[in-house]
């Protein structure tokens, strides 16, 4: 039995008046997605618990099988798993993003999606200049990358830090770190940003007209969790495919085989076909893939309703169709595509409400929804109230009790 699941990243949107009240799914051509809808089941799942945020690290986390309430500490850890840095009893990982700012707000919360060469030197250099006994700067990829403070955790772990990408417009000050301690993190911030100011490669990207990566955000620290492995939970070996340091940290830390794809950007630019042909590969000797699209998330931060609609019809046609064309011929498979979360176009970062899924396969009866979008997807009444549990449908067949197929 093969099992795949495929998530295009904040893909799920609200009606847009510049598209007569549809959604970027609707006036999207995604027979491939409407293909699995019309020859299995449709429902919905709440990826984001109650009074927690709706980040990416939650939402996958729960479409993986694993309860954020229990497992999650917070996103730098997962990100830090797949960077190789093995997180110490007293030491504490956080999400660092290199951004633009300018007249007191912040301008992008990707410096231009600087490309890795330039962001690993400014981070190479900021390591240099930053760095003490308990702290260090680690590069990742294009302007994610990470911290560790050592020595300082329990004070850290309590400060509220925003996400820089839920305040794309807005003022600096009034969305700093806060709480007992929140000085030390802004005073790095600052410090940060007075050093990258003047750094040789920002002058190149002004002289170029490109936004320059002129300070540095911190956020999302945590622990290093402790999760019991994906083969002990469900009885199948597995793989994760992403751009993203998160999504593949996640994937390190319960078992999964984290591939990398050349070509995989996390951005626009990302090949879809070579991470459908990586899944497709990794089926020959596993049982199990998970093959995150990043890209309409990115072009939902962005404001870029464009972009999110090429990504979406890029993402159905070249990994869900390439995925659904490898399994024409077996029946032996269960097959499940949804996003983590909603991106809205229109407030341009993630919001908390469930989100729609679409499976087909073996012994997944057929339903009455003939399209993947939010219009159709919502005469379904196929609810999964934590939406962890739905791994343990496609995988074990248990629904939750109180729950049956429509």
């Amino acid at each position: 039995m093969k099992y795949i699941v495929l998530v295009g990243d904040g893909m799920a949107d609200y009606p847009l008046e510049e598209l007569q009240g549809k959604t970027p799914l609707q006036v999207a051509k995604t027979p491939n997605m409407d293909y699995i809808a019309q020859s299995g089941q449709v429902g919905w799942a709440r990826t984001i618990p109650e009074k927690m945020a709706p980040a990416s690290d939650v939402a996958n986390l729960s479409i993986l099988g694993y309860d954020p309430n229990k497992f999650y500490s917070g996103r730098g850890p997962l990100e830090a798993a797949n960077m190789n840095i093995d997180l110490k009893d007293d030491e504490v990982a956080f999400r660092l993003n290199l951004v633009t700012c300018g007249e007191g707000k912040m301008l992008d919360y990707s410096a231009g999606h600087i490309s890795n060469k330039e962001a690993h030197s400014l981070i190479r250099d900021l390591d240099q200049q930053l760095k003490t006994e308990t702290l260090r700067f680690y590069p990742g990829v294009s302007y994610r990358h990470l911290m560790v403070a050592k020595d300082l955790t329990p004070s850290l772990l309590k400060v509220k830090c925003i996400p820089p990408h839920d305040i794309t417009g807005q003022s600096i000050a009034k969305n700093l770190p806060r709480g007992k301690n929140a000085d030390f993190i802004i005073d790095l911030m600052q410090r940060g940003a007075k050093f990258l100011e003047h750094h040789a490669v920002n002058k190149v990207r002004v002289d170029l007209g490109e936004s320059p990566a002129n300070s540095i955000w911190l956020w999302g620290q945590g622990r290093r969790p402790a999760m019991p492995k994906f083969e002990d939970k469900y009885g199948v070996t597995g793989s994760v495919i992403s751009a993203v340091d998160l999504i593949k940290g996640i994937g390190k830390l319960i078992g999964l085989e984290a591939l990398d794809v050349p070509g995989a950007t996390g951005y626009y630019d990302t090949d879809y076909s070579a991470k459908a042909k990586y899944g497709i590969n990794s089926l020959a000797n596993k049982d199990f893939v998970f093959i995150h699209v990043e890209a309409p998330d990115e072009a939902g931060h962005n404001g870029d309703l464009r972009a999110k609609i090429t990504a979406i019809e890029r993402f159905d046609q070249q990994v869900v169709g390439e995925l659904l064309s490898y399994l024409k011929q077996r029946s032996d498979f269960r097959i499940l595509v949804l996003s983590d979360h909603y991106t809205p176009i229109a407030v341009r970062t993630h919001t908390a409400e469930p989100v729609f899924f679409a499976l087909c396969g073996q012994d997944v009866p057929k339903g009455q929804i003939n399209a993947f979008n939010e219009a159709a997807a919502g005469e379904s009444k196929f609810i999964f109230s934590q939406g962890w549990q739905l791994m343990d449908y496609l995988i074990k067949n248990d629904l939750p009790k109180g729950t049956s197929l429509p």
